[in-house]
């Protein structure tokens, strides 16, 4: 074709207009010889144009031209344009495939196999692509015959003729006969060892579900019994070489590629397990240590090869297990564990592209059927199906499934899954990830009939059912739950109140039949509010099925839409604010502190709504509302009760934040840092409870005295609240400190002062709807028998006079809470002088503090409990980092500015920057510290109630390992790992505190 300079020819134009991206090249080709009688028929042209990728249609095509004999060349020709189903069909695998294109162009002759179709041939089964295999004798033999059925299976699908269920199964059937293909040679190359034994291939996964790709591992397991007198060993022996030799068959690379590998690890004991058993081996192992996603891999098990009797006595003797499988005492855990997917392995950088296992892919969709098979096919033999699409279409039928659901389930698992076929059958490579490359998405787009603007049509089309099957993912469990119980729409097949106890067991609710009825409480009716809650719920009831006790959340869930139900913000509040709802359901089902603490005043709800609400407030903030709030009140007593309240609120703030941060959202995952998770915790709490504590002074003072008491006044923090440590249960340890104001006798001052902290104890503690706030001045000089409050002269005398190491030791932690500032500040300079001691610690001292900590391991530690899992006393736990940090403040803190904290952690890092202790060893402790105050905290959260030990109970040790991090299933690690981090710690201080 020659055309003038600078002009582009007619045909470059059509070419452009056909859809091809290289016209130049295709021009060239066009113009090649071998295609010199057809390359000005329009036929060709238009047809190259229908293709998922016309140029590379074009390229095929030339190569498989070439390829032919000169006397077959120009049959193929006349054919194609003649043959309109042979045209679509060879240059609509031409356009879709590399692979196959490169299959014709070294066998051309296999091109004559899509000429025309039978009836058979459009559905062809397992004998006929049998009878197709049926004269391969060899590996190379197989293969070119196996690509050769590949061939017309691929033409059918890129045609439509098949839709992608129908082409899974083929390429399950054609999977089938070349395993029995595979097997036949293998005994042919093993006449004795075939004579010896009767052996059975069972294909598993997508194999046996008869719902196979383009390019997937085959999963089998290998079954065999000895034949007739044979010794049993020898026959499985035998039996194993004849497997082996037929896995190699298929899996092995020649000259002619390879078909695919066989994966028979699915076995009993997986790879570290024989590769054959007899069927009573096979039964035993299964009785007795079979885990749960073994009888969920057993849905699909499917006898496809060798003796069709032995397979069949294994399905027959497996099948009953797997419909038991959900009364397994572990079921609940296992299920909770399957239900998370399993995309930490996926490179971050491939996990939005991942179709099979990344979020809203074939692995939720085929999860879900299978779970639900699990739960209801133990009563219910039509769920009794390896096909995830015959199974979703009888888990609606049945009304297991909504059938709206199911039909949404359906459409996006079938274009998923021809997503994934297009994708795999380019090059015929196992893979799941969507081409990143605009000229794979044009073609893959283009395959699946998209034309306009293939590129983003398909991203939006994938994006969109990914999407619908992320949010169906949790609803295709729940939402009939509400079916059974809301009575909406007479006649609508629904699941039985028995089938929706059991689906509610299988996830993880301990009382079902109670569960139900807060379900029934929640969304029957016609109202507005039960139409959002019927939205809402399917959603609400998986992340509480996700959580260490999801019957508390249920629970809880109902107390606060019960006492809020009637207010127009709440339920707008969970529908239309993302994060609201998931935050509600994690802080629900967490333990018992904080729905305790939003129940006392539930419309504390909209905090988890706000994007800031979570956020702690400042101290100053707080003093300003508190302060405020005492200005207006009419007595101490319900100026008081205001400031609890204030506090009650901001502890539920700070409490939902925590745990929101440590199980992470679908948003949000978990806090990395769990560090700063608990300086979070314990700044938030310090803050609070010092804004407490002068809100009550306020109110005290101003009610009694008006503006002025007649003593100057200060509180003084110590322990964990001066160190700003406190956890939710800590009580609020505090020195009081007063100087008599000019004029004003001291006994009288000192009346003031012990009636200020009489007053302010009683008020704090009064029975309420509200926490009480614990004030414990037992550090105070002389402990219980010393006055509870003294003058700063008094102090001064006492310390100066009497003061024991201890004493000085505790004063590392005393910081200003409330009351005069200036009054606070002279008291810390006063103690300065003790805790950060000229020239630091003599001898005496250092083996008196030792002294001290000996014993208080032994005499303060519970009877019975547990050393080495004691976060307080316990080995490497807070009170040995503590002590450690504390003995290298008073050895060096008059000489290093930055030991001068109430703080261990700071104190901690600055040691190290200090070069006091190394970096390593400064790690090892912090990383105890931190992991024993997570405890302690988890305990609290759980339980509702304070405890420095792991609880017993196996629901609330599971609910403080999922706030540390640890999956279901996992308690033990948890213990493991603390007392491995905690003996390392212990170590360290046997060196540092005790020189050892």
């Amino acid at each position: 074709m020659t055309t003038v300079p600078g002009r582009r020819s007619s045909t470059f134009t059509r070419l452009l207009r056909h859809g091809f991206t290289d016209p130049a090249a295709a021009e060239r080709l066009l113009d090649l010889p071998a295609l010199a009688s057809v390359r000005t028929d329009p036929v060709l042209l238009d047809a190259l144009g229908a293709t998922a990728d016309p140029d590379l249609a074009l390229r095929g095509l030339v190569r498989l031209v070439e390829a032919e004999d000169a006397d077959e060349r120009q049959m193929l020709l006349d054919t194609l344009v003649s043959a309109k189903p042979l045209r679509d069909r060879l240059l609509g695998v031409l356009g879709a495939s590399e692979a196959l294109g490169d299959h014709l162009a070294r066998h051309p002759r296999h091109w004559q196999a899509l000429v025309m179709y039978e009836a058979t041939d459009l559905h062809p089964g397992v004998a006929e692509f049998e009878h197709e295999l049926g004269g391969a004798h060899d590996p190379d033999t197989l293969r070119i015959a196996y690509r050769r059925c590949l061939l017309a299976i691929a033409a059918r699908d890129v045609c439509g003729t098949r839709d992608v269920a129908e082409t899974a199964a083929e390429l399950a059937d054609l999977a089938t006969a070349t395993l029995r293909a595979a097997l036949a040679i293998a005994r042919t190359a093993a006449p004795a060892d075939a004579a010896l034994c009767r052996l059975a291939v069972i294909a598993m996964g997508k194999c046996g579900g008869h719902e196979l790709n383009y390019v997937s591992d085959v999963d089998v397991i290998f079954v065999a019994e000895p034949v007739d007198s044979s010794e049993e060993s020898k026959a499985i022996q035998a039996a194993t070489r004849l497997a082996a030799h037929m896995m190699r068959i298929c899996s092995e690379t020649t000259v002619e590629g390879t078909i695919w590998p066989v994966d028979a690890n699915l076995r009993p004991e997986g790879r570290n397990g024989p590769l054959v058993r007899t069927l009573s081996s096979h039964l035993a192992y299964y009785q007795r240590w079979a885990k749960t996603w073994e009888f969920q891999a057993l849905l699909k098990a499917r006898p496809v090869a060798g003796d069709p009797e032995l397979g069949a006595e294994y399905v027959e003797a497996v099948s009953p297990m797997v419909w038991q499988a959900a009364d397994r005492e572990n079921f609940v855990g296992d299920v909770q564990k399957m239900r998370r997917r399993v995309v930490d392995n996926i490179p971050a950088d491939r996990v939005d592209r991942e179709i099979k296992l990344g979020p809203g892919g074939l692995r939720d969709v085929e999860f879900a059927v299978q779970l639900l098979q699990l739960v209801h096919g133990r009563s219910d033999a039509t769920l009794h199906s390896g096909s995830t699409l015959d199974a979703l279409r009888a888990l609606a039928e049945g009304g297991y499934v909504g059938r709206v659901d199911a039909a949404q389930f359906d459409d996006a698992y079938r274009f998923l899954r021809a997503m994934e076929h297009r994708i795999q059958l380019y090059r015929l490579r196992r893979t799941h990830l969507v081409p990143e490359d605009e000229s794979d998405l044009r073609r893959l787009g283009r395959s699946l009939g998209m034309r306009t603007d293939p590129i983003a049509e398909i991203n939006q089309a994938w994006k969109r059912h990914a999407s619908v099957v992320r949010r169906l993912h949790e609803k295709l469990f729940y939402r009939p739950l509400l079916d059974a119980v809301a009575q909406l729409a007479p006649g609508e097949t629904r699941l039985s109140a028995k089938a929706a106890e059991v689906r509610l067991e299988a996830l993880g609710y301990a009382d079902p039949t109670t569960a139900l009825r807060h379900l029934e409480a929640l969304s029957s009716g016609v109202s507005r509010k039960a139409a959002i809650q019927r939205t809402l719920l399917p959603v609400l009831l998986g992340w509480f099925a996700d959580s260490a006790d999801p019957d508390a959340g249920l629970l809880g869930f109902r107390k606060v839409s019960d006492a809020l139900g009637k207010t127009p913000w709440y339920l707008r509040l969970l529908r239309d604010e993302g994060a609201a709802a998931e935050n509600l359901a994690r802080v629900l089902s967490a333990g018992r502190l904080a729905p305790d603490l939003l129940l006392r005043a539930p419309e504390a709800v909209a905090i988890l709504g706000d994007p800031q609400g979570l956020k702690p407030r400042s101290r100053n903030h707080l003093e300003q509302e508190v302060l405020a709030a005492v200005g207006r009140a009419e007595d101490a007593e319900s100026a008081v009760a205001v400031v609890r309240g204030v506090r009650r609120r901001e502890l539920f703030r700070t409490t939902a934040a925590d745990l929101i941060g440590s199980y992470g959202t679908e948003e949000n995952p978990a806090e990395p840092d769990h560090g700063a998770l608990v300086d979070r915790v314990g700044n938030a709490v310090t803050d609070l409870n010092a804004v407490t504590i002068a809100g009550a002074l306020r109110a005290v003072v101003r009610e009694q005295w008006g503006d002025t008491l007649p003593t100057r006044f200060a509180v003084i923090g110590m322990g964990r609240f001066g160190g700003h440590e406190l956890g939710y249960g800590s009580d609020a340890d505090v020195l009081f400190v007063h100087a008599p104001r000019e004029g004003v006798d001291e006994q009288e001052a000192a009346r003031a002062a012990n009636t200020v902290v009489a007053e302010m104890r009683r008020l704090l503690q009064l029975p309420t709807a509200d926490p009480p706030l614990i004030i414990d001045a037992d550090l105070r000089p002389e402990g219980k028998s010393g006055p509870l409050v003294r003058t700063l002269k008094s102090y001064d005398a006492y310390y100066r006079r009497w003061s024991l190491v201890w004493e000085s030791q505790a004063l590392l932690r005393a910081e200003l809470m409330a009351g005069d500032a200036d009054l606070g500040r002279a008291f810390i300079e006063l103690i300065d002088p003790l805790r950060y001691p000229m020239e630091g610690l003599g001898e005496d001292a250092v083996r008196e503090i030792r002294r001290l900590k000996a014993r208080m391991e032994s005499e303060r530690m519970p009877r019975g409990a547990d050393p080495t899992l004691h976060t307080k006393l316990g080995r490497g736990g807070l009170s040995d980092v503590e002590w450690t940090v504390q003995l290298l403040q008073m050895q060096h803190g008059w000489v290093e500015p930055g030991l001068r904290t109430t703080r261990t952690r700071e104190a901690l890092a600055a040691a190290c920057a200090a070069e006091l202790i190394s970096g390593e060893d400064a790690q090892t402790l912090d990383e105890a510290w931190v992991l024993a105050t997570r405890v302690r905290n988890a305990v609290m959260l759980v339980r509702g109630r304070p405890a420095d030990t792991f609880p017993s109970g196996p629901r609330e040790l599971t609910a403080v390992g999922r706030y540390l991090g640890y999956e279901p299933g996992h308690v033990g690690d948890m213990l493991d790992d603390y007392r491995r981090i905690t003996r390392r710690a212990r170590a360290v201080v046997e060196e540092r505190f005790y020189g050892a």
